[in-house]
């Protein structure tokens, strides 16, 4: 994981397809944006 935040155009390309639509799926949870599923890092920012 990253810990300094990315600027706004590096972010929008890591989220945002050609279409417009986002990549993959994505949370927010106050500052912290996790894009795309993967289980141990959503049990770490959201508890078990």
């Amino acid at each position: 994981m990253q810990k300094d935040a990315p600027g706004d155009e590096e972010l929008a390309k890591g989220i945002i397809g050609p279409s417009g639509n986002l990549r993959a799926p994505t949370l927010r949870i106050g500052k912290t944006v996790i894009v795309g599923y993967h289980d141990d890092v959503y049990t770490e920012v959201m508890g078990s």
